[in-house]
């Protein structure tokens, strides 16, 4: 089952973005539909919030009146809170349970959760794939007051109660812009569907991940944001079990060209938790492999002294799960604390940004094996493995001179 999280602010389309996908094949949980399931007539739902904002909230035949609640719900911060209280987990329950009937109904759903306030709720990391559609805030306004009989205040004020632009772009994997026609938004919808959901659901029904990138490419601005979203949904995936998620590898180094695979190491106490964890994953779109070990370095290092072993190769050993998302390859390493990969990784990236010297050598390196036109990652990767190898004992001494210390995640 592969499940996303859409949303958009009010008039910004996300309706007709979900519509397309449920005639896709797409099924649809619609958290507006469930909003007002949850409290119609003779609901507890209802009698809550009769409770909370009196009989003014009521049609004379006790039905909600919406714009009535809606006028005193968003004048200010503590009713609005007093509201999403009252109705977020009705909605959620009923959500859970249209999910788990769509399990059982259909083999290897694509579930779809039009969540309005997804943001504003902080439930991004708890999706694989988060789309967010967008429009301007003065064209949302003009629709709300067209199609909607709005007012132009009410709509400014539904629209100034709702996430920022600047706060929706930090949770999107995919931004769909609907500055323009809904024919040209129902197009880009499909396109979506057809290059990166369908595939993104073959690949997690089938326990594989999406082919990787073997071309170094420059170093992309995007990468920090897009590790950040990897982490919280990944630190929601593992939960108490990883004691630490960390942006790790080439994309982790401000300008340093690389691979166009964000590299994310997942610390955990044992191998037992690392296998436990491929229960987890596929949940959060990752995939195990059949990678087991890195290669393991003479002399390991590390700060934990417990850990401080030469040639002990069972001490490189890990987990490595990858994404089922053609849209974002990643690859999650799950290594055991204190143990000298685990260590190196987080060391790698303090001592190549600490040294602009060692950064160009290394950009330099990269640059070489890539122009050998090496096919594969792994590949790829030999090729660098002399180079590794003095490098983790420079990096070690450097980490002795410097008395490092692994830092917060990051």
């Amino acid at each position: 089952m592969l499940r996303i999280g859409l949303t958009g602010g009010i008039g910004a389309g996300k309706s007709t973005v979900s519509a397309t996908f449920s005639e896709l094949g797409a099924i649809v949980v619609d958290g507006d539909v469930i909003a007002r399931e949850v409290v119609e007539p003779g609901t507890p739902g209802l009698a809550k919030l009769v409770d909370a904002f009196g009989d003014g909230i009521l049609h004379a035949d006790g039905s909600l009146n919406r714009p009535a609640l809606a006028g005193i719900a968003f004048s200010d911060d503590e009713k609005r809170a007093t509201l999403n209280g009252i109705v977020h987990p009705l909605v959620g329950q009923r959500r859970s349970e249209l999910i788990e009937r769509a399990q059982r109904d259909r083999e290897n759903p694509v579930i779809v959760e039009d969540i309005p306030l997804l943001v504003e709720s902080q439930m991004a990391p708890m999706f694989p794939l988060v789309i967010i559609v967008n429009a301007d805030a003065e064209l949302r306004v003009r629709r709300l007051i067209e199609y909607r009989n709005f007012t132009e205040e009410d709509a400014r004020a539904r629209i100034a109660a709702q996430a920022s632009e600047e706060q929706r772009r930090a949770v999107a994997d995919v931004w769909l812009d609907n500055s323009g026609s809904a024919e040209e938004l129902v197009q880009k919808a499909r396109a979506l569907w057809h290059d990166r959901i369908e595939p993104f659901a073959r690949n997690l029904e089938a326990g594989q991940a999406a082919p990787g990138q073997a071309r170094l490419v420059p170093s992309d601005p995007a990468w920090p944001a897009q590790a950040q979203r990897i982490l919280a949904r990944l630190r929601t995936a593992c939960g108490h079990r990883a004691s630490r998620v960390d942006h790790v590898g080439s994309t982790a180094i401000e300008g340093m060209d690389a691979k166009d695979v964000i590299d994310i190491q997942v610390t955990v106490a044992s191998l037992d938790v690392a296998d436990e964890l491929a229960a987890a994953l596929p949940a959060a779109g990752y995939v195990a492999t059949s990678i087991t070990a890195d290669v393991a370095k003479p002399d390991a290092r590390s700060t934990v002294a417990e850990f401080d072993h030469s040639g002990d190769e069972g001490l490189w050993e890990k987990r490595l799960f990858c994404s089922a998302d053609p849209g974002r390859p990643t690859n999650v390493h799950v290594r055991v604390d204190g143990w000298p990969n685990q260590q190196f990784a987080l060391l790698f990236v303090s001592w190549v940004t600490a040294n602009p010297g060692v950064r160009d050598e290394y950009l330099g390196l990269k640059r070489r094996v890539a122009a050998q036109g090496h096919e594969t990652t792994g590949a790829y990767a030999e090729a660098k493995e002399p180079w590794l190898l003095d490098a983790y004992r420079r990096a070690w001494e450097w980490a002795d001179s410097t008395e490092w210390k692994p830092g917060p995640a990051r």
